[in-house]
């Protein structure tokens, strides 16, 4: 299982978000290359890279922060925020990030992620960002009538091979992952499983490793301590 750090980036810093609430926003680096080196330096086999300020407006805004980090780590980079169109998912990749991960295309624009999946294959991820077990767009400003399930068989249908699966409830908090919601979503042949959201402990990501996800992001608890990036990935090696 990877463990991949979480870098959200905000007004051009590193932040994290409290339950995915842009009132509630804790400054952690004003240098989120640097940060990004760190957890490279400690052993990060991938980096998680969040745009928030382009999930809010629609479309990507710290390409140049995205670039730095991508062409300077030496590691695969995955970028998430604001990516709505082909436009902006190949000017992602051209930036030098290995992976594009669309959230609110997903429910809002079906055909794009089919189109997008028979273009770049692997390079395309869905972000199913879940409230109460309903799919989130926008930044997760708004819910939409779609439960998390029906939109991992929607996106399976169009061969989407990997899903990162959030439960916004549990994002920042760090009290636990949403282990139940996570596995129901692990099935033979069907999408990779990325979970996200309240891991803060290595038994954590013992939980999830055991229900069969392919990674974990893991953002807060790397930031404020309590969870060691070094230590992590040695218990799973």
């Amino acid at each position: 299982m990877e463990i991949i750090p979480a870098i959200d980036i905000k007004d051009g810093r590193c932040v994290r978000l409290y339950q995915g609430d842009f009132r509630q926003v804790t400054v952690y680096d004003a240098d989120p290359v640097a940060v990004a080196q760190r957890w490279i330096d400690h052993g990060a086999p991938r980096l998680h890279l969040v745009d928030l300020d382009g999930a809010r407006s629609g479309h990507p805004v710290h390409t140049d922060i995205i670039r730095a980090i991508a062409q300077s780590v030496g590691a695969p980079v995955q970028l998430g925020g604001g990516l709505r169109s082909i436009e902006t998912v190949e000017r992602a990749l051209d930036l030098g990030v290995q992976r594009v991960v669309l959230g609110t295309a997903a429910v809002r624009d079906p055909d794009l992620i089919a189109r997008l999946v028979e273009r770049f294959g692997d390079a395309i991820a869905v972000a199913i960002d879940a409230r109460n077990g309903m799919a989130a767009t926008a930044g997760w400003t708004e819910t939409v009538a779609l439960s998390a399930m029906d939109l991992l068989e929607r996106m399976a249908t169009l061969g989407v091979r990997r899903i990162i699966y959030t439960d916004i409830s549990r994002d920042g908090t760090l009290s636990e992952p949403n282990v139940a919601a996570t596995g129901a979503l692990v099935r033979p042949g069907g999408p990779a499983i990325i979970a996200s959201g309240g891991i803060s402990t290595i038994d954590h990501l013992r939980r999830l490793a055991a229900v069969g996800v392919e990674g974990a992001i893991v953002g807060r608890a790397l930031y404020t301590g309590d969870l060691s990036l070094r230590e992590a990935l040695a218990a799973f090696q």
